[in-house]
């Protein structure tokens, strides 16, 4: 099946954050942040929204022409830029202050975050309730692989589910050997992919 994807803009913002919001409602990783389901109902279009101006200002988001399906990415360069703001901090306060766990993703995910090469990095993916099964993650997964293919750049991600680690496994991403376990939460498990036909990789 040949799935069309372009690049979304500002325009798109309703629509990913919707659907971002009706994809990750019963995640285990969003469950964590916000526990109470009442609690997730009110704030956790909030996050998807905050995390959505994340992925325009320091990457991109690809979206399924059809709207059902939707990848953010994030373009990371190497090292640790000295003078950064508190990115978790500042997400917090956008989101809810008085949560402290909207900052600790955030702190516990960058504390695991490979540094030492550029790389793009799979921040979210999203595909519509009632079409998950149809190769619409895949496929958005696949068309920016393959440009890191023939750029030779790399990848990463956190898995937030065994499912997902298996699919993404198959994707050619590798675990890096160490789970992220959140605090009386769930598991994640970063992963790396190098580009194909480059040899060598990171192990935890």
């Amino acid at each position: 099946m040949v799935v069309g994807i372009r690049r979304a803009g500002e325009g798109d913002r309703e629509d990913v954050v919707r659907l971002l919001d009706e994809a990750f409602m019963q995640d285990p990783v969003s469950s964590w942040v916000f526990p109470g389901e009442e609690h997730r109902l009110r704030m956790h279009a909030g996050l998807m929204e905050a995390f959505f101006d994340l992925a325009l200002a320091e990457g991109f988001v690809d979206v399924t022409e059809d709207g059902a399906a939707a990848a953010l990415w994030w373009s990371v360069p190497a090292g640790v830029p000295e003078g950064e703001e508190d990115g978790p901090a500042l997400l917090r306060e956008a989101v809810e202050p008085a949560n402290e766990r909207v900052e600790l993703i955030g702190r516990l995910t960058d504390s695991v975050h490979p540094t030492d090469r550029a790389h793009q990095y799979l921040h979210l993916i999203a595909v519509r309730p009632g079409r998950q099964g149809e190769g619409l993650g895949t496929a958005l997964v696949d068309a920016v692989l393959e440009r890191c293919d023939r750029e030779g750049h790399h990848a990463y991600l956190e898995a937030s589910n065994a499912r997902s680690r298996d699919l993404y496994a198959r994707l050619g991403f590798v675990f890096m050997g160490t789970t992220l376990d959140l605090p009386d939460g769930p598991r994640m498990w970063p992963m790396w992919r190098e580009p194909r036909g480059v040899a060598g990789g990171i192990s935890g």
